[in-house]
């Protein structure tokens, strides 16, 4: 069980991470943050960055213990028309995962990588909505069994969002199904949903509120395992250290469904550097 020394120490880092936030917005002086904050809320935004989102999930597997997985997701957008971008994104899963079973180690390494390429057009439609879709691939490459799913698998993905006012609101949503990989293996067919809800404060510029769970599905797993579904939320707000544009965010997520061995909650905390065109 996870212990109550570790459990207040993560809870600590949280507090530290958030009071930071609070007072991040006196180092934001460019009227430009509004604006790097709502790129950073679109999925499929003309813009470079660097995300770094670190995951701690709390309670894992029969013995309650911690899991960490740090997202490394570099995103790269390329125009391929006048009209179009290819809105390119991979994750690259590090992961310190605890025993799943009775005798078995706690495993350090790199899970499984995702790619997705999003069509998108450059412009909203005439109703105002922003839209991209494309293919995701995840990659065999986990460096230990128990990190990865030992199977290569493919699917849709698509995100539709629009930008009303202080608001941002749309969805991400994709479906994977194996079609490589270990033949001893369980299939892959699994689904992913992030619904995204924010608020941009309009009187401290880069600052904002951000509901946006992850929400899963394995289709391949009894009824009783099938969902995780998390509730919670973040804050968030761009700074800058020196020239260089970053957004921080914190934020906690309770899971309200979950598979037997899975999570309770999960404290998510990242730093994305973005590198906006002509800065």
């Amino acid at each position: 069980m996870q212990s109550p020394v570790c459990s207040a120490g993560r809870i600590g880092h949280l507090v530290i991470f958030v009071a930071a936030l609070s007072t991040a917005g006196n180092c934001v002086a460019e009227p430009g943050a509004a604006d790097l904050a709502r790129a950073v809320q679109n999925p499929v935004a003309d813009l470079v960055s660097l995300p770094f989102q670190n995951n701690t999930n709390f309670n894992l597997g029969p013995e309650e213990e911690t899991q960490n997985v740090l997202n490394v997701q570099p995103v790269w957008p390329i125009s391929v028309s006048d009209d179009a971008n290819l809105i390119t994104r991979t994750i690259v899963p590090i992961i310190s995962q605890p025993e799943l079973f009775p005798g078995g180690d706690r495993e350090n390494g790199i899970g499984d990588i995702q790619f997705t390429a999003f069509y998108s057009p450059k412009k909203p439609t005439s109703d105002g909505l922003i839209w991209g879709a494309g293919p995701v691939l995840v990659m065999d490459s986990a460096t230990d069994d128990v990190l990865g799913s030992g199977k290569w698998s493919a699917g849709p993905s698509v995100v539709v969002l629009k930008m009303t006012g202080a608001w941002v609101i749309g969805g991400l949503f994709q479906n994977v199904w194996d079609f490589a990989g270990d033949d001893d293996r369980a299939g892959v067919n699994q689904f992913l949903m992030q619904p995204f809800i924010n608020y941009n404060f309009p009187t401290k510029p880069g600052r904002f509120l951000s509901f946006s769970p992850i929400v899963t599905a394995d289709w391949k797993a009894s009824n009783k395992n099938t969902w995780t579904v998390p509730l919670g939320g973040s804050i968030g707000q761009i700074i800058r250290w020196g020239k260089q544009p970053i957004n921080l965010s914190a934020g906690a997520f309770y899971n309200v469904e979950k598979p037997e061995f899975g999570a309770d909650w999960t404290l998510r905390l990242q730093a994305t550097f973005l590198f906006p065109k002509g800065r």
